[in-house]
Order: structure tokens, then sequence, then C-alpha cells
């Protein structure tokens, strides 16, 4: 189950060859890691709100995504935007948040998908284009719920929505460098700061834990093991989307019954194949296959002897 409570409407211009075309897509946080999921051969069902003009638009262009969609009716509208890439880098024309969901719209979007996830082995909990569409404290109880009933519950949250979540309890976290210092968590991306940081959102209630890096390796903790991830160098057409679908390869091998390192190693792998692709949250089955067994998770201070132990670095201990 992937909840994606705000979805958005995007509209990309582009001009591969001469002409001008016009792409309408679903997006969003939810859509994205959802559409990578189902690449990967997962079932999944999407538990979402849609209202509006934009909301009219979204629903038949998340029913052709090949999930399950489960929509709680709204009055006032989604969000969406407009970008131009005709002139090969992305430019933002437009953006519109929409509206933030009302008190029932909420009781409604939040009884669907802890039915929806109940019936689920992993539920992911995506956050929403803006954190004044949803408050926190619907993810906190979420994620409660579904944890103490037997789901895996995997998050790719920031800021107060994360703060909710770590409070009740996580199988996996993935969450981005450039999240944990505009959040104030991280003051800068050196591997001994983001190192006590994977300690200390295990120690709050997440039992793994990626800090995704831009082109840098990511950072893991798994199992009480801190490794750094080594994935593929591929040319980049469009960088956006690579966080999601790293999101979207755990959580689709956790659901299959894969183990936590399998599971990194399958996100990296989508992530850094949907980095040579416009489309966010895309990419070839055949091919992230092809990249799992480049992915290394490498134990810290493998690559450089004079670097401490990871318990120094972060001078803490993991508790279970």
């Amino acid at each position: 189950m992937v909840f994606a409570p705000a979805p958005q409407l995007t509209v990309t211009l582009d001009r591969p060859d001469r002409e001008t075309e016009i792409h309408l897509h679903p997006g969003g946080q939810g859509v994205w890691q959802a559409r990578m999921i189902t690449c990967l051969g997962t079932p999944v069902v999407l538990c979402t709100s849609l209202g509006g003009e934009i909301g009219q638009v979204l629903e038949p262009l998340m029913a052709s995504e090949g999930v399950t969609l489960k929509v709680v009716r709204r009055d006032s509208s989604n969000g969406g935007y407009v970008h131009d890439r005709r002139g090969g880098s992305r430019t933002e024309i437009a953006d519109v948040p929409g509206h933030p969901l009302n008190r029932h719209e909420l009781d409604e979007l939040y009884n669907l998908a802890l039915g929806e996830g109940l019936n689920a082995r992993v539920c992911v909990l995506s956050g929403p284009g803006d954190p004044s569409l949803v408050p926190p404290d619907i993810y906190r109880r979420l994620a409660a719920d579904l944890g103490r009933n037997g789901a895996m519950v995997v998050a790719d949250l920031s800021g107060a929505h994360l703060d909710a979540v770590l409070a009740s309890g996580l199988t996996f976290l993935k969450v981005s460098h450039e999240e944990l210092i505009r959040d104030g968590r991280a003051t800068d991306d050196n591997d001994e700061t983001l190192l006590g940081i994977l300690y200390d959102l295990h120690n709050s209630g997440a039992e793994s834990v990626v800090v995704s890096r831009a082109e840098a390796a990511a950072l893991a903790l798994i199992d009480g093991e801190v490794f750094e991830v080594d994935m593929p160098q591929l040319q980049a057409a469009d960088t956006r989307g690579a966080g999601d679908s790293m999101t979207a390869g755990v959580a689709a091998v956790l659901a299959g019954g894969g183990d936590g390192r399998l599971a990194i190693r399958t996100g990296a792998a989508a992530g850094a194949l949907n980095v040579t692709r416009h489309g966010l949250g895309t990419g070839r089955p055949d091919a992230i296959a092809g990249l799992v067994d480049r992915v290394r998770l490498a134990p810290v201070g493998t690559h450089r002897q004079d670097r401490t132990t990871p318990d120094e670095l972060a001078g803490r201990t993991i508790t279970s």
C-alpha cells in the first residue's frame, strides 16, 4: 500500500526534436514510488485524495499507471506544476500546491489507508508536496497502527512529518542529506556528521536507515552495520526522482520477502537507472536487475584506512 495523500498534475513542455510537445502525468512522491514499485513487478494499492478540475484530470491518468486506485473525494482541488524543458534544463513556469484536506476528508483517507494497509505486507508513507496539506499527526497515527498490526512501514519523509513517524517506529527510512541540512538535523554532508545522524534516527525509531547524498555514495544502517552504498555511475538525463525510486526498490524487495541488504542494493539500482530517463519513477526491470549486482555495500572505512570505527564516529551505540 502506498499512501499518497495529495498527488499533483505535472505538465512538462519538451522539444526532443523540432516540435514542442506537452506531457501530462500524475506526479508527487507517492505516485512516482508506486510507479517504480509496479515496474518491479509488485502489485500496488495507491490510497489518495482527488478533487477539483485537477483531480478530474488526475484520476484517469493515475488509473492508467497499473495500480489499484483507491480514492477519497475532496471538495478542494489538488495541486500541480508546469515545467519547461525545451532548453535542455528544467525551468519552473508555475507551481500550485493545492489546498489542505479538511477534517472529514482526513478521517476518510486515514480509514481508507488503514484498511488497505492492514491487508498489505509493506506500507509506504510518502509525503505531501507541501507540508501544510496533511498534518504530521496523520502520519504518526498511521505508522503506529500499521506497525503494531504486523505491517512493515517504509517512510520517505522529512521535517515534522519525519519526527511524527519516528515516534511510532519504522521498518525503513529514507531521507536525503539536503533534507537533513534544511531541517537543521545536520550542519554539513560529511561522513562523520551523517553517520551520527544515522544512529540518531535508528535510536529514535527507524530499524534501517538510508541517507542519500546526490552524486556521492549513500550511507545505510542495516542490521546494526553501517555501509557506504557504491552505485554505478551513469550519465544523467534528469536527476529528479532518484530518491523516490530508491525507496520504491526497497519496498518492492521487502514486499517479496527479501532481506534488507538486497532491498538497499535494489533501491540503489532503481535510483541509478531512473536518472538516465526523463520519466520520474520509471525504469525497465531487466535493466534494474542488471545493475543490482554492480551495487556494492562497502563497510565504512573500507576506502579510507585512516577512518575510525562507526561507533567512534557516531559517539553512540545502537539499541534494540
